[in-house]
């Protein structure tokens, strides 16, 4: 799969980052010299990815509606080789989705019926990223999908910060497994190419770590998927080492 494209951009303008503000606003110097704001698509803390002078690339919509024509895709890091990173957390359910119907995941290309955003949980107030179904001799899948940008060295790390959000989203996977005999999925979507392994972000959300492992150790499943990120588009690289 590192030949093949799972996902082109559309053409993106290279700029420098003159800061980060306000979670969702970014002030890019582009390489025509003028200067705009644009939208940040990544409600997290961008640990490591949000330095004045950094290179980054945004792509630009047409769209009449939009209050802001600019969007910040990718951040250019040094941080154990030269790098590029996804940042708009908008994309990685997209990708997911499409490397699913390209049955470019192996673990999880047995099912031909994928359902996005599907209602679930004891409570029946939340969604699912994807439902896989289809199969008649193998139970469905519920599958939820976290996007991960920080690197620890060659580990990439999840979360950056508390996540009382991913903690539920951890005990609502597991009870599936128990409440309907499915199986259940967190694929994190490692979004930069230069980290090989994953852990849990312990020092940023402990608790989250420790229930990480408690729910693997009632079934649920991990895959730490590796992708390629460039301002040409995202490839899939396979499945990063697990540290827990």
């Amino acid at each position: 799969m590192r030949d093949r494209l799972i996902y082109q951009y559309p053409n993106l303008t290279s700029g420098i980052l003159l800061k980060r503000y306000k979670r969702f606003l970014a002030d890019i110097e582009l390489e025509t010299g003028e200067t705009i704001t644009a939208h940040c698509a990544n409600p997290g803390k961008m640990l490591g990815l949000a330095e004045p002078g950094y290179q980054v690339m945004v792509s630009r919509s047409d769209n009449p509606k939009r209050k802001l024509a600019y969007s910040l895709e990718l951040v250019r890091v040094e941080d154990n080789e030269p790098t590029w990173v996804g940042v708009n957390t908008s994309l990685p359910n997209k990708i997911v989705k499409l490397a699913l119907e390209a049955k470019a995941i192996p673990e999880l290309s047995d099912y031909p019926e994928i359902k996005p955003e599907v209602v679930y949980g004891r409570d029946r107030k939340s969604r699912v990223d994807f439902l896989l179904s289809g199969n008649p001799d193998k139970p469905p899948i519920y599958l939820e999908v976290k996007n991960v940008t920080w690197a620890d060295g060659k580990i990439a790390r999840f979360p950056d910060t508390v996540t009382t959000r991913g903690q539920k989203h951890l005990q609502e996977l597991v009870d599936t497994i128990a409440d309907l005999g499915a199986r259940s999925v967190n694929l994190f979507f490692i979004n930069r190419s230069d980290c090989d392994t994953f852990g849990p972000g312990d020092a940023a959300d402990p608790k989250y770590g420790k229930l990480l492992r408690e729910t693997m150790a009632q079934g649920l499943e991990i895959l730490p998927c590796r992708f390629e990120i460039g301002p040409d588009g995202i490839r899939y690289l396979g499945l990063a080492k697990l540290s827990l």
